[in-house]
């Protein structure tokens, strides 16, 4: 395994302003053009399904599908071959070159050769390998590897793209677009008439005729496999679908979340050797192709057989998590996984190259769950990664820091809130008001382009037994409040207003003491025996209230308390039937109040003088489907006029330890968000997450002063004499 700087390549990514213009405009421009594509397509979400629901078969039975393929295509006259990995698929081409004497070969687009670096071993025996996609091409001469699987060199604009031609032709290319494919055209076609061989890989490869089918917007994916009198597909048993009716289920989702068209310029069917007319010996003579096909496997069929693992066979190589996912939009695909790309990328990477390759850059998955939304093939990718973190976890342990942490001191209540206390006070040195906003030597990294919050002098455990006397006498309902760690030790003040605003609705408000961190930190490392130990305590201390309601106003702990500890029981039936209960108990703060609001009329919508904008967190909005009712209630605020801002779902980059680990990344998404708020005229944002409000309010302090940031708990106390 090469051991990589992650955070180098971060920082020299950052720092590149081509890589971060191209990909930046084309992520702000993407959503528009998958939105116009699906323009005349009354129900995506059944194309979804449709496609998923098939894939889900073909992963089901892989092996007869293989065999059916490899029948199919041999009684047309292919000869299918079938590699256990890498070393052995160049050893069967290899040999395929020295039986037909081959000594050049063209390609086209094919992810899975660069998955076992197919073009250096082929060069190493001294056969000559020309790319003939354009962006692939030019990634060649540069000697880098693709940073998307649709479009691999998006990282490079025109003037770095006419230095790679000069250097590769040795003549001055201008950097003018027409000129440059023209010169291309001119300088493949020599490829193509003088090549052996062509190498394709498959979108798919269906199994009751043995054809492929290869989806591409430029002519040389054709021309590879109809020109060279020998043609080699090269896949992955996870294209191998049942019919060929089932090809339409991906073209009809593929081009529109690839690329925004409803139809690519070429859709290539080969079943199978052809006649073609070649110079032989001096003449012209007519004759068949050949045509073999390599499967291979490199770990694809370990995966088909695990039942959490095998939705990756969902996928169909449209890149469209790439195309949302914030870090790759901010740093590119080179970084974030092996040679696939992004969070799918990395779950491959982790299947086929190892955990340890995996572990290198799994953390950079942020859990915006984005890629979710628009995945034609309806892959939990965050959830994926979280199982081979968990996997990884269980196989090498944490580390020692981590360790004692989760495992010594959060699980251990008092330990855990002592040390907080006492952060309180060491932290006076640094603190200025309710933020510290420079932080010394190594740590300084931290407060760069931001601040960050101070711990409470008092935390709110330490305020509810005072604010819970003025409980309503005649309570209309009983609610237990989890405050989560940031409204106890960061924001007290906002888990005031919660329970202000709850006794205001006729709640009798109940604070259990003994619960602790939600352990959503611990979950994301992969300590999941950790977890459960710290869910059992919150459990059975919300159990004690006998509460009608258990309520979070914080979305993570919502999801962690609603959700998944319901996944971290799944195998123990007593433990699993109290999380199921504590689940129905469960409400998210502000969509509660909503729903109170509206029964008792409460909403109306205002015209106030002060604008205010919402940002959704990423759990509020993807985990919870909670988005309308936020809105709801800052529109009948007193006092406000609500704005929608540009980019309001996307995630603001704390993320959990994240934010801390890759300062320099977080800050980067928490920029565009602050450039997004001030763009919309707004003078208050409203948020219904403590760790966004931490890290939202941290880059306001130093960037945007005149800004203020609210908890919508906060916005709704302060206006509670209005009602």
């Amino acid at each position: 395994m090469e051991t990589r700087n992650i955070k180098a390549e971060i920082e020299s990514k950052i720092h590149d302003p081509i890589l971060r213009s191209n990909l930046e405009n084309f992520s702000q421009q993407y959503p528009a053009a998958r939105a116009k594509a699906y323009a005349n397509v009354a129900d995506i979400d059944e194309l979804r399904d449709d496609l998923r629901d098939m894939k889900q078969y073909s992963v089901a039975h892989v092996e007869e599908l293989a065999d059916e393929f490899q029948t199919s295509l041999e009684q047309r006259g292919g000869k299918v071959f079938r590699a256990k990995d890498g070393d052995e698929l160049k050893k069967i081409l290899l040999k395929i070159c020295q039986e037909n004497d081959v000594h050049n070969i063209v390609k086209s687009k094919s992810m899975a050769t660069e998955e076992i670096r197919l073009n250096d071993y082929l060069e190493e025996q001294g056969l000559r390998v020309k790319e003939t996609d354009l962006g692939e091409w030019m990634l060649s001469v540069a000697g880098q590897h693709p940073s998307h699987m649709v479009m691999p060199a998006i990282h490079l604009n025109r003037n770095q793209c006419a230095k790679f031609f000069s250097d590769e032709l040795k003549e001055d290319i201008p950097s003018d677009i027409p000129f440059m494919v023209q010169t291309a055209r001119r300088v493949l076609r020599k490829e193509f008439l003088n090549a052996d061989m062509g190498i394709s890989g498959a979108n798919f490869g269906i199994a009751e005729n043995g054809a492929i089918g290869l989806v591409t917007n430029e002519g040389n994916g054709r021309i590879v496999t109809t020109i060279p009198p020998i043609h080699v597909i090269i896949m992955g048993y996870e294209k191998l679908i049942p019919k060929t009716s089932d090809a339409s289920k991906i073209m009809r989702l593929l081009p529109r979340n690839g690329t925004g068209q409803r139809m690519v310029s070429y859709l290539t069917l080969v079943d199978g050797p052809t006649p073609i007319i070649r110079e032989k010996n001096g003449e012209m003579v007519e004759e068949n192709k050949k045509v073999y096909a390599i499967l291979l496997d490199n770990g694809r069929l370990k995966a088909a057989h695990d039942p959490v693992m095998k939705e990756v066979y969902q996928c169909v190589r449209c890149a469209s998590c790439l195309n949302v996912c914030p870090i790759w939009s901010t740093v590119g695909g080179n970084v974030y996984g092996h040679i696939y790309s992004g969070g799918i990328g990395a779950i491959l990477t982790g299947l086929l190259n190892g955990l340890d390759e995996f572990s290198q850059f799994s953390d950079l998955c942020i859990g915006c769950r984005r890629c979710t939304t628009v995945c034609p093939g309806k892959i939990n990718i965050p959830d994926l990664i979280q199982e081979l973190r968990n996997r990884q976890v269980a196989k090498k342990g944490l580390s020692f820091p981590e360790k004692m942490i989760f495992q010594k001191i959060m699980t251990n209540r008092k330990v855990f809130h002592s040390l907080l206390r006492a952060a309180s006070l060491g932290q006076k040195p640094v603190k200025s008001g309710k933020f510290i906003r420079n932080l010394p030597l190594f740590f300084a990294k931290m407060t760069e382009g931001r601040s960050l919050p101070a711990i409470a002098d008092k935390p709110f455990r330490d305020r509810a037994e005072k604010l819970l006397q003025n409980n309503p006498a005649n309570s209309k309902m009983r609610i237990a409040f989890f405050s989560g760690c940031n409204l106890d030790f960061v924001f007290p003040e906002t888990g005031e207003s919660v329970v202000k605003v709850l006794q205001d609705i006729g709640a009798e408000v109940i604070y259990p003491q003994e619960q602790n961190c939600c352990g959503k930190p611990i979950i994301g490392a992969g300590d999941l025996d950790t977890a459960r130990r710290l869910a059992k305590q919150n459990i059975a201390a919300l159990e004690a209230t006998n509460a009608d309601y258990v309520i979070a106003a914080c979305p993570t702990c919502a999801e962690t308390l609603e959700q998944t500890y319901k996944e971290l029981f799944k195998d123990d039936k007593v433990w699993l039937e109290r999380a199921e209960k504590l689940s129905k108990k469960l409400k998210e703060f502000s969509s509660f109040v909503e729903q109170i609001y509206a029964d008792n009329g409460r909403l109306k919508n205002t015209a106030g003088k002060e604008k205010i904008t919402y940002h959704d967190s990423c759990h509020m909005r993807r985990s919870l489907g909670i988005y309308k009712e936020p809105r709801e209630l800052l529109k009948s605020a007193p006092g406000y006029e609500f704005v929608e801002m540009t980019g309001a779902d996307q995630c603001c980059g704390m993320a959990g330890s994240f934010g801390m680990k890759y300062a320099d990344l977080s800050i980067q998404l928490l920029n565009r968000k602050l450039k997004n708020i001030k763009e919309s005229g707004a003078t208050t944002v409203a948020v219904a997450c403590p760790a966004c409000m931490m890290q939202i309010g941290g880059g306001i302090d130093k960037m945007a002063p005149n800004i203020k940031i609210k908890h919508i708990a906060d916005i709704l106390a302060e206006n509670l004499g209005d009602n």
